[in-house]
Parts: structure tokens; C-alpha cells; sequence
């Protein structure tokens, strides 16, 4: 797996993450679609910590600034 996501999308996806984890589990979010979020915050944290996003691969979208690539 080639990484393509970039410092910057990889913060914002763990934040979020946390975000969607907190509203969860401190009950402001709740039901289906509190299972929801708490599912795509679980994808968001794992694409950040592989650096890989396959959606991204799929679509060829490539957040890694030039100045950091290979």
C-alpha cells in the first residue's frame, strides 16, 4: 500500500474520530446513528494510522504535499 494521506487529512481524521467516539459514548449522540458515526469515526482512526485510504486510491486523490512525496 502506497500512503496517500497527507499530515493534515491524517489529524482531521483522528480528530474527528475522537470526536464521534465522545459523542457516543457520553450519550449526546445516540441509536442508529449514533452506531453510525461511531463506525466511521473507527475507519477514519484506522486509515489515519496506515496512511492509507482506499477511497482515495479508487478516486486517485493524493493529499501528501509534493514536498513530502518519494
Amino acid at each position: 500500500m502506497k500512503k496517500n494521506i497527507g499530515n493534515l487529512d491524517r489529524i482531521v481524521r483522528i480528530i474527528l474520530a475522537v470526536v464521534f467516539a465522545a459523542l457516543y459514548f457520553m450519550q449526546v449522540i445516540t441509536g442508529t446513528i449514533g452506531l453510525i458515526l461511531l463506525i466511521a469515526g473507527g475507519i477514519l482512526l484506522a486509515t489515519a494510522l496506515v496512511d492509507f485510504c482506499p477511497i482515495y486510491k479508487i478516486l486517485g486523490i493524493n493529499t501528501i504535499p509534493p514536498e513530502e512525496k518519494d
